[in-house]
């Protein structure tokens, strides 16, 4: 019996070490989960930048969304091509990150949630909190945190 799994990812090194990670899970099928957040578009800087140029002001712009949303799923295609036989889904959600990838978690079924995390100790984090930190805390299945 196969292991769902589901790893988030932003593009940062961490989330690709994560997907790595969960590629050498046996049996698993993965869901690879990028949740576009209108509030923070460098996910090297949360809380810092948004569409607009000022923190918490999300931006309505059709074509900015649509370039995040092709962004994704270049993204997701691009790890897809190094899985070789490991089946693979791909879904891009808008929202907050943490409420995003659990929500989908529990209403699919997922077995293991595999995520990368920047590991930061610095006052953003104390602010802000950490998506992985989030998840760990908040998922009634297995996650296992990259770091």
């Amino acid at each position: 019996m196969s292991e769902h799994v589901l790893v988030p990812l932003d593009g940062s090194p961490k989330s690709i070490e994560a997907f790595e990670y969960a590629l050498e899970i046996p049996d698993a099928e993965l869901t690879l989960i990028t949740v576009v957040n209108p509030f923070d578009i460098d996910p090297l800087s949360p809380g810092y930048q948004s569409p607009l140029g000022k923190a918490g002001m999300p931006a309505y712009s059709q074509e900015w969304y649509q370039k995040e949303w092709d962004s994704a799923h270049e993204l997701h295609d691009g790890l897809r091509e190094k899985a070789d036989d490991v089946p693979i889904e791909s879904v891009v959600k808008m929202g907050q990150p943490a409420r995003q990838i659990l929500t989908y978690a529990r209403e699919n079924d997922i077995d293991h949630i595999v995520i990368g995390t920047h590991g930061r100790d610095d006052i953003s984090h104390i602010l802000l909190g950490s998506v992985a930190d989030r998840v760990m805390r908040r998922a009634p299945m297995m996650v296992t945190v990259v770091r």
